[in-house]
């Protein structure tokens, strides 16, 4: 029976049937409704369970005491404890501390405030700082937030800092990156086992390497600028195991899509997300830190992913540093389980104004719209770009609606250009994103994607309705309070480009 048409069950078919549907009672900690519980059910997507034992490899440091999950194993070795329980609060050692043009300026003045204006930074080249939020404008305080990392990087001797200094070209600038959660992953910041805090939510997106990252505000940062310590609690962990083998036209923004719609917004409010199963073995490292990405849109304090030859095999040409892998125990505590059958979902969106309004793409395909966004850390990188690429391909068509490409990055700028298509007779994405009518890829930075100044490239000046492969669609959030955003994966964007209305991918890839 197809997950979108499968009948409703009562919650007392729910919990005495449990062979048939292969689920357990919820659990009473749990905030699920009744008829929360019976909809999930019904359309045979997830099932909420009592911790099981899978193999997991052991830790790799040393004997443990009691059994633990990643994060708390990353959160003892940080803290030099030999084991840690959830709601305990210590003191970790970060292993990077990342900021940018937004509240890099705050940091740094809390830094200078507490420690005095000569301080010095408690390590040189644990501190990595990244512009690009409000880069491409005229705006004078945007700009100068810029010139104060500039000025503090050198005052500091900061090893990591990707300057921009000619803004009508962003080619002339060798060292500037764009998206700070991409260009931490390009640049090697990113390695299992560590502690990486970030001045910015979607820090999340680094636990994609199997290691703690969080965002913190300006305080915090502060705080950790002047000492190389922070004070966390240790969180619970909900487990996420995904099987099956993923369709051709899903994609890891439709899995947090689902997942997030299945908890809500608040579901795992300052808990880890830990993501395993094969479905999660066989995505990519970009689409794994897709997955991450938007957990805090769940309210999570972190996504994580157990590392493997995939992990592996990224970071070879991009660190040099020693890591040390951790995984969860056998019989490590987890504060609930749920389970996903990934071959039986369908492409999904977020509707206005909320990331867990989940809706099936095809329930949509009367929504017009006025636009489509591709770009931002959830959606910017380069196998986003080829996802939108291979649906135009199939296609043959020219997009009905203005689409804008904003690359996160300068590497993922260059491999528009670069790196051709398969089955598309050696042209690039670049080539195909001209053929189909997009607007010719925009400079490499966050963009459009939480509003900016007026003039930032794609910004929603006017109350429109777009299609975006960014993370929150919130009032307001790309510009105009009265715009609508509906959040889709780079598959659902590009068939709603083709069409002028949401729709479902499978109009053009099946």
């Amino acid at each position: 029976m197809a997950a979108s048409t499968a009948a409703a069950l009562t919650s007392t078919a729910f919990l005495s049937n449990k062979k048939d549907l292969d689920v357990a009672a919820f659990s009473s900690s749990l905030p699920f409704s009744q008829r929360r519980c019976e909809r999930a059910v019904s359309k045979k997507i997830c099932s909420v369970m009592t911790p099981q034992q899978s193999e997991r490899k052991p830790s790799a440091t040393g004997s443990v005491k009691t059994a633990m999950t990643m994060t708390e194993k990353i959160f003892a070795k940080a803290s030099k404890k030999t084991e840690l329980s959830p709601g305990e609060n210590v003191w970790v050692d970060v292993d990077v501390l990342m900021t940018h043009d937004v509240c890099g300026p705050g940091s740094i003045g809390i830094f200078k405030n507490e420690f005095g204006e000569n301080a010095k930074v408690w390590d040189r080249e644990k501190v990595v700082i990244i512009p690009d939020h409000y880069i491409f404008t005229s705006d004078a305080r945007a700009n100068r937030n810029v010139d104060i990392l500039r000025d503090f990087s050198k005052e500091q001797n900061i090893k990591y800092f990707y300057d921009i200094k000619d803004l009508s070209d962003f080619r002339v600038n060798p060292d500037y990156k764009g998206v700070c959660h991409v260009a931490l992953a390009q640049e090697g910041h990113c390695r299992p086992g560590e502690v990486l805090l970030g001045t910015d939510s979607h820090t999340c997106t680094a636990g994609a390497f199997g290691q703690f990252a969080s965002g913190i505000g300006n305080t915090d940062a502060g705080f950790v600028l002047g000492t190389g310590k922070s004070l966390l609690k240790v969180p619970p962990t909900l487990r996420f195991v995904m099987d099956g083998e993923m369709p051709d036209y899903l994609l890891a923004k439709d899995l947090i899509l689902q997942i997030i719609g299945e908890i809500s917004v608040s579901g795992a409010t300052y808990k880890a997300m830990e993501f395993l199963g094969t479905t999660i073995e066989s995505l990519t490292m970009e689409e794994r830190m897709t997955l991450c990405n938007m957990v805090v849109e769940a309210g999570g304090k972190n996504g994580v992913i157990p590392p493997d030859s995939t992990t592996f095999k990224y970071l070879e040409d991009k660190t040099s540093k020693a890591y040390e892998p951790v995984y969860s125990d056998e019989n490590a505590r987890f504060l609930s389980e749920y389970r996903f059958d990934v071959s039986k979902l369908e492409p999904v969106v977020a509707k206005p104004h909320s990331p867990d309004n989940r809706a099936l793409a095809r329930e949509c395909k009367d929504v017009k719209i006025d636009r489509v966004y591709v770009g931002s850390c959830t959606g910017g990188k380069t196998e986003d770009f080829l996802a939108l690429a291979k649906v135009f391909l199939a296609a043959g068509k020219k997009v009905k609606v203005p689409t804008f490409i904003v690359p996160a990055t300068q590497k993922v700028w260059m491999d528009l250009y670069s790196i051709p298509i398969p089955g598309a007779g050696g042209k690039t994405c670049s080539q195909i994103f001209e053929e189909a009518g997009c607007d010719t890829p925009a400079s490499p930075g966050c963009a459009a994607c939480l509003g900016g100044p007026r003039d930032t490239y794609a910004r929603m000046n006017e109350p429109q309705v777009c299609v975006s492969t960014t993370n929150r669609n919130f009032p307001g959030r790309m510009g105009h309070k009265e715009g609508q955003i509906y959040l889709a994966s780079p598959y659902t964007a590009a068939a709603s480009a083709l069409t002028g209305y949401v729709t479902d991918p499978r109009e053009f890839l099946q």
